[in-house]
């Protein structure tokens, strides 16, 4: 198999009311990794249509995730912020793979027939196709790595499975074309954190969600500080003192919950926010994390007010984003349609 260069990419739906949960499993992990790697994050607006969206709300959604982005920390010069929409090698790429992809690994998708319900026959196909969509999303930068959340992960497995039948598939045409052993990386996850799956504050049992009918289920990142404060000190607990070790944690989501959040924020493990609440009340542990939540979120949540009141200021990052994107993607679409066999056209020719 081929080197590649170490390259992260990931996505964010544009479908309203960006929440806790979107935060910290995904973008202050963002943040985290432009440090170290390079990265693009991508608004993915095509994904978003597999469910019927109102027009004017979806574009006001693509600019809200923009904003959070960049209200978060996410740096515009040094990733590559854009949405998905403005490249269209993304849809280019996935008829390519939906001809890799097998009928029976899509069938197998658990996220599709969770969201179609019982009424699959009224669901999209642009549902059901989703996970191909999102393989060429990756792909199409030939991405190393992927920062995903555990309901990803099943996604992210068939990227791997397109990718490494792409390869067997063409494997003659792709050493042909002077690509070694195979076009395309296997791609590896990165799933984790104290805080991957943030849980509802009124029921540690369930996901937070920005479709839970109370508000006070979750924390929004638009949230002012009194809200913030209000719905932490809301959150369901049980009568029982913070244990001392995470094991002490098993049984209890509320509990356990609330501690992956306050280590999240803080970027400190469960176990160092045990070793230093581990026997308080959680009156107190409440008052801490009030203070933690509030001091890390209500600055973000101000900015993203800010900036989604400037939309030409976001539609000039996501403008240059998708540049710079396409610029790096063009390639990649190009070779694929030489290794598939494909006449591309050449410059035109003027006659004289």
């Amino acid at each position: 198999m081929a080197a590649f260069k170490e390259l992260v990419f990931s996505g964010v739906q544009p479908t309203g009311n960006l929440h806790l949960g979107n935060y910290l499993g995904a973008i202050k992990r963002f943040v985290e990794m432009q440090a170290r790697s390079e990265c693009l994050y991508c608004v993915v607006d095509l994904h978003a249509i597999t469910l019927w969206q109102n027009p004017a709300e979806l574009k006001s959604q693509i600019r809200e995730v923009t904003a959070a982005f960049l209200a978060a920390g996410i740096d515009p010069k040094r990733s590559i912020v854009f949405n998905q929409s403005q490249v269209h090698q993304h849809a280019e790429l996935a008829w390519v793979l939906n001809c890799v992809a097998r009928l029976g690994w899509l069938n197998r998708m658990t996220q599709f027939k969770d969201k179609a319900g019982k009424d699959r026959e009224n669901a999209s196909v642009g549902l059901y196709d989703y996970p191909v969509l999102m393989a060429a999303d990756i792909l199409a930068y030939r991405a190393t790595h992927v920062p995903v959340g555990e309901d990803q992960k099943q996604h992210l497995e068939l990227t791997r499975d397109i990718a490494q039948k792409f390869n067997n598939d063409f494997a003659e045409s792709i050493a042909a074309h002077g690509h070694g052993e195979g076009f395309f990386p296997i791609t590896e996850p990165l799933i984790g954190g104290p805080a991957a799956r943030v849980m509802s504050l009124r029921d540690g049992t369930k996901k937070m969600s920005k479709s839970d009918p109370s508000d006070n289920s979750r924390i929004n990142l638009t949230d002012d500080a009194d809200a913030i404060a209000q719905k932490v000190r809301k959150a369901k607990t049980d009568p029982d003192a913070l244990p001392s070790e995470v094991a002490g944690l098993a049984g209890r989501p509320e509990a356990d919950n609330l501690v992956g959040i306050f280590a999240a924020l803080k970027g400190a493990t469960r176990e160092a926010v045990l070793a230093e609440f581990g026997g308080a009340q959680f009156s107190a542990f409440k008052g801490a994390l009030v203070e933690l939540a509030v001091e890390s979120l209500a600055p973000l949540g101000a900015e993203m007010k800010r900036l989604v009141a400037d939309p030409a200021q976001i539609d000039a990052v996501l403008a240059d984003g998708a540049e710079r994107a396409a610029a790096l993607a063009a390639p990649t679409l190009d070779a694929v349609k030489d290794i598939v066999g494909f006449v591309r056209r050449g410059p035109t020719l003027r006659a004289v």
